[in-house]
């Protein structure tokens, strides 16, 4: 399903509504690395992919415009390990 996914850059995240209901992934922005620090799906929404499609975004996001990610984010870390064509954009130890 496609999700319109917007990037809310006053907020550092990006953001869909679904059913009413906002869902989210955060971020900070390092210099030129993203943080991404939360992934939030409502419970009722759980199981339709839109955390994927949140993460998807972002890091094509982050791709295309040179950048690193750096995934605090257990959901960002996995999301990563499932999808290896990202794994070039981590940076590792970032302080």
């Amino acid at each position: 399903m496609e999700y319109e996914i917007v990037h809310n850059e006053e907020k550092s995240r990006f953001e869909t509504v679904v059913d009413g209901l906002l869902c989210i992934v955060d971020y900070r922005k390092h210099g030129n690395v993203l943080w991404v620090t939360h992934t939030e799906v409502p419970l009722p929404l759980e199981g339709r992919g839109i955390a994927a499609a949140l993460t998807k975004t972002l890091l094509d996001y982050i791709r295309n415009r040179g950048l690193k990610v750096y995934p605090i984010c257990p959901y960002t870390k996995i999301y990563i390990q499932r999808h290896p064509e990202y794994e070039d954009l981590i940076v590792e130890n970032e302080d």
